[in-house]
């Protein structure tokens, strides 16, 4: 090119005039790209929220497909000093008088006392058993101390209900064998058998008990409960009673009664998130008449469909081993909003009188609530489903729409090479106009008789 500064022969701002034509020609396009792209942008939110909030009614309704959420039971005791109980729902309502006389107890057993606990005791072998279980042997070396046959019980892979330790008493040091498992038939024996010819080893274990194995001791209502541990579960139907602490002249009053909080508390989640679902329908569909804005989901038919078919869902009726029933019966109603709400006392009484019909209006299979909003809500919010399908629909419009950014940048780096051309070509032709007019002038400035006006 003859100019390497664009503008130079004509004196025109060349670079910015080609900058304005591109900016121009490109400005409606790009426009339309960003509010396009918004719009998709909003329409993803917009998606992202909703299934939000369909994820989570799926949560709160997973919980009225439960058996536990109804006709539980739960108990409650006068003092916990003593005891502690759970219960499941074959429990019966009911008060119970309970008196711990003896808590259980593991047995120990020492062996005779030594003089050195790093001394030799006798090769042989021992033979140790728990209560009516199986026994475990352990081979005795002749070089072994108190202490090597401790870690040899302790290490046995047949041993799982014995633990060893040397205690160092007034007198000396001995081995103390303890049983894991609580109770009368959990008693340990030791059989000791010497194989060099001396005593020391069946000496040595020769065991004296320590500590007594005893049964945990429970009155129930007067009725004697006797248990090898110091859990009862078979006192009470549907009660299972930790025993704590003991004392026979105290008594613990333990209360099992119907837990209907469980199941308000699991509907009152269901209805508050049933009613997220639809205020977010309603926002992203709906328009607003105080700012004149409509929803980003405006006449889409996916959040409509999703609206209908819930609706259509908890107005009718499901058939119970109790007779026909519905929502509104127990105390939960629509209001002029479409949204639910509850009447308290309704539903609290409704649960005290329920014969099981609750439970069956939710999580009867296929035909219960739970079961069919479940279901629906699973077909738009699992992977692969209707909202994934929609989610990537949408992204494969942002990719069009980056994929046409693209190419109008293409475009218009052509036009602004082109553009550049034609105006340095002008600058050129201009550039030169003026060098022979200046010429021109010179020259006739130079013949005789010609008076410049530069002069």
């Amino acid at each position: 090119m003859g100019l390497t500064s664009v503008g130079i022969g004509s004196g025109l701002d060349i670079g910015g005039i080609v900058t304005a034509l591109v900016n121009a020609e490109s400005a409606g396009k790009t426009a339309k790209f960003d509010v396009n792209e918004g719009k998709i942008n909003a329409q993803i939110s917009g998606i992202g929220s909703l299934k939000s909030a369909m994820s989570e009614f799926k949560d709160k309704i997973a919980a009225l497909t439960k058996p536990e959420t109804f006709g539980s039971q739960k108990v409650a005791t006068s003092t916990k000093d003593y005891l502690s109980a759970t219960v499941d729902k074959t429990a019966v309502s009911g008060s119970y008088q309970v008196k711990v006389e003896q808590l259980a107890q593991s047995q120990k057993v020492g062996s005779a006392v030594v003089a050195d606990k790093t001394s030799a005791i006798g090769e042989g072998s021992l033979s140790i058993a728990l209560g009516t279980g199986g026994s475990f042997n352990i081979d005795i070396a002749a070089t072994d101390t108190l202490t090597d046959i401790m870690n040899k019980i302790n290490k046995s892979e047949d041993n799982n209900d014995v633990t060893a330790t040397i205690i160092n008493g007034e007198l000396g040091p001995q081995l103390v064998l303890g049983s894991k498992k609580t109770g009368e038939d959990n008693t340990i024996s030791v059989s000791a058998t010497d194989t060099d010819g001396n005593t020391g080893l069946a000496d040595t274990f020769s065991m004296t008990e320590l500590t007594p194995a005893k049964n945990a001791i429970a009155y129930i209502d007067g009725v004697k409960v006797v248990s090898q541990s110091n859990t009862i579960s078979e006192g009470i139907t549907g009660v299972s009673l930790s025993l704590t602490a003991a004392d026979i002249n105290k008594t613990t009053t333990l209360t099992v009664s119907k837990d209907t909080a469980k199941t308000k508390t699991a509907i009152e989640g269901f209805v508050e998130a049933y009613n997220t679902v639809m205020t977010t329908i309603k926002d992203l569909t709906g328009y607003n008449p105080d700012t004149k804005a409509a929803g980003i989901l405006q006449g889409d038919a996916l959040p409509r469909s999703i609206q209908s078919q819930l609706r259509g869902m908890l107005s009718s009726s499901v058939d119970t081993s109790d007779g026909s029933t519905m929502l509104a019966i127990l105390g939960v109603k629509t209001t002029r909003e479409g949204l639910l709400e509850i009447d308290s006392t309704k539903l609290t009484d409704s649960i005290n009188n329920d014969k099981g019909s609750i439970a069956e209006l939710f999580s009867t299979e296929d035909t219960g609530l739970g079961s069919k909003i479940s279901n629906l809500m699973d077909s738009y919010i699992k992977s692969g489903g209707i909202m994934e399908s929609r989610d990537t629909s949408l992204d494969e419009q942002l990719s069009r729409i980056e994929d046409s950014r693209t190419q109008l940048s293409e475009r218009m780096a052509a036009f602004s090479d082109r553009l550049y051309k034609q105006f340095n070509a002008m600058d050129l032709v201009v550039a030169n106009l003026n060098s022979q007019g200046n010429n021109l002038l010179s020259r006739i400035d130079s013949l005789p008789g010609v008076v410049s006006k530069n002069k």
